[in-house]
């Protein structure tokens, strides 16, 4: 059974990557903290990858629904 405080803690963890890649600039620093994570929890590191995956999903999600909107808008006003 997996400590309920891991996915708090995971999801909490990947907010704040995905806010420091953003500054830095690096899109794969998330491997690394996974990388961190593995060395001493693998749970962690699970559910880290996961909350991050799913949050970059989302971001990709959303970057295609503005994209798309942008084009039927633009097809609308010629």
């Amino acid at each position: 059974m997996v400590d309920p405080d891991v996915v708090p803690m995971a999801n909490k963890l990947a907010v704040e990557c995905l806010a420091v890649q953003k500054e830095i600039g690096e899109d794969r620093l998330f491997m690394k903290v996974g990388d961190v994570l593995g060395a001493s929890s693998q749970t962690l590191e699970e559910a880290f990858l996961t909350a991050i995956r799913t949050r970059m999903a989302e971001i990709q999600g959303r970057d295609f629904l503005v994209k798309q909107l942008k084009a039927h808008r633009a097809t609308q006003a010629e």
